[in-house]
């Protein structure tokens, strides 16, 4: 069978997407009948049509190739081997490389994420295990506002090593915090003792304190990804402190607005505080960029890497995201706020990936990018929302979304491709690693913002020359074997994607 593109646009260029039928559809015409072998699973089938045409590696999975659904009976009887397009994908379709691909039985869990909504209780938190010991104990990073966790006697640096009177391990700690319960008890913990070579925390040394934390997910609990901002003057410098937590697409315009304060107080430095934000909006990376660098729209950020499939059809220079000097909003289009800075600060952790790694390999060519913290998650490819609506090429886009098939819930958000910087630059599967290299410490986190939390006075001892030794030095030093974190939870985890109000069919 042939599969061609039919039209739409992304992040406004456009990809041919045309369908071998009459209609210009993308084309979901099955060959001739053998033995009627009847499908039992339309999520199935949508699930194989829109990874055959748009995942990364359609090519090197020999169940997508192009002629595997050539006879329908074999292919029905396929695809009603699986349960579910879980089941479909995880024991058949995923390449042994991704490691990122996602779903859902509900794309508006996908959608939704994207908005920064969820189903949430605002406790977001660390994991990691105890040196001597398969047990896991996690550690409040922050709270979200107006949450279930806002409301509770929880701050950030407690720990906690039980969820509803059981020890977490590396076996269950997945379905004790990220499964369907609404409710849950932690179980508080403290450090009693000292701890062993690094990572050093033993498994001993930590003991139930007799505090116990109810948690609630609330539905649609909306997180604002800009979490802390202000300006510090010191030593006659003016540096900006921004804390963004997700690149979410609804709350650019806010973004802008804190760099239009940043400029109207004279900001000369900046610090961007990325350790705990896993990604998003690939459109919203561009523009963050574009605050910190400039405007010039004929300088290249990034440029994207699809399949063979869409590769084919146009040259190189068709897939290349240039900087912004507007950003788009629901009310219009609004002129970027830029520092015109010729370097950054950028904090990091293990928990710093997708967007955020973009922002640090994007601007790498064009300005000093001084990391500190500890190497990144090691995430370069981006997905897009994939729904049942061959109509629209099965992209999802809230403009079409009445065309979906309404007995089909499941989204797919599927790795779709890499991204690589102007130099050509992509391989950093394995973390972007830093110039300066400060693990958070469990014994010292400080409060997130203040002059003495120890990454931010780090970087404020490398614009200043004013030493934060006192800050940096308190307490132990006990490192962390971190394994996970609460947003791992979260439908989009640790995902860049292109936005789906970037599709749009001519």
């Amino acid at each position: 069978m042939e599969h061609w593109l039919r039209n739409f646009t992304l992040l406004g260029l456009i990809i041919l997407i045309s369908g071998c039928s009459s209609d210009d559809g993308v084309n979901t015409k099955e060959p001739p009948t053998d033995n009627g072998v009847e499908l039992e699973s339309e999520a199935n089938l949508f699930t194989w049509n829109a990874l055959n045409l748009w995942y990364y590696w359609q090519g090197d999975v020999a169940e997508l190739n192009d002629n595997f659904d050539d006879n329908r009976d074999e292919f029905h009887t396929y695809l009603n081997r699986f349960a579910d397009p879980a089941d479909l994908f995880e024991n058949s379709l995923r390449f042994s490389g991704d490691r990122f691909s996602a779903y859902n039985e509900d794309y508006r869990d996908l959608t939704d994420g994207q908005q920064g909504i969820s189903t949430n209780h605002g406790l977001e938190f660390g994991l990691a295990r105890f040196a001597n010991s398969n047990d896991v104990f996690g550690y409040v990073r922050y709270i979200i506002p107006n949450s279930s966790a806002a409301q509770n006697d929880i701050s950030r640096g407690e720990l906690f090593t039980h969820v509803n009177g059981v020890q977490m391990n590396i076996n269950n700690f997945e379905s004790l915090l990220f499964e369907n319960d609404n409710t849950y008890i932690l179980g508080m913990a403290d450090i009693t003792g000292p701890g062993g070579a690094a990572p050093d925390i033993l498994r001993e040394n930590v003991a139930l304190n007799g505090k116990e934390v109810t948690l609630t997910k609330d539905d649609g609990l909306r997180e604002d990804p800009i979490f802390i901002t202000r300006v510090i003057e010191s030593g006659g410098i003016t540096i900006g402190y921004l804390m963004y937590n997700s690149f979410t697409r609804a709350f650019d315009d806010e973004l802008n607005n804190v760099f239009a304060d940043f400029r109207a107080q004279g900001v000369t430095e900046l610090i961007l505080d990325l350790r705990y934000n896993p990604g998003g909006s690939v459109n919203t990376a561009r523009y963050l960029a574009s605050m910190i660098y400039g405007t010039n729209t004929e300088q290249l950020f990034i440029r994207q890497r699809w399949n063979d499939k869409v590769n084919s059809l146009y040259s190189d220079s068709f897939f290349e995201d240039y900087f912004a000097e507007t950003v788009s909003t629901a009310d219009g289009d609004f002129p970027l706020n830029s520092l015109e800075l010729n370097r950054v600060f950028v904090l990091t952790t293990l928990s710093t990936a997708s967007a955020s790694e973009l922002i640090i390999n994007g601007l790498d060519p064009y300005m000093d990018v001084i990391q500190i913290g500890a190497t990144t998650t090691g995430k370069n490819e981006f997905s897009i929302v994939l729904v049942d609506n061959p109509d629209n090429s099965y992209l999802y886009s809230p403009d079409t979304e009445n065309g979906i098939n309404p007995d089909v819930s499941w989204g797919l958000q599927p790795t779709t491709g890499i991204s690589e910087n102007s130099a050509g630059f992509s391989d950093y599967a394995t973390g972007l690693e830093p110039e300066i290299e400060q693990f958070e410490d469990v014994t010292n986190l400080g409060v997130l913002g203040e002059l003495d939390e120890p990454l931010l006075a780090r970087a404020l001892q490398e614009i200043t020359g004013v030493s934060a030794k006192a800050a940096l030095e308190k307490g132990q030093q006990i490192y962390m074997e971190v394994i996970s974190n609460s947003k791992m939870g979260h439908p989009l985890k640790d995902r860049m994607y292109i936005d789906g109000e970037k599709l749009r069919l001519n």
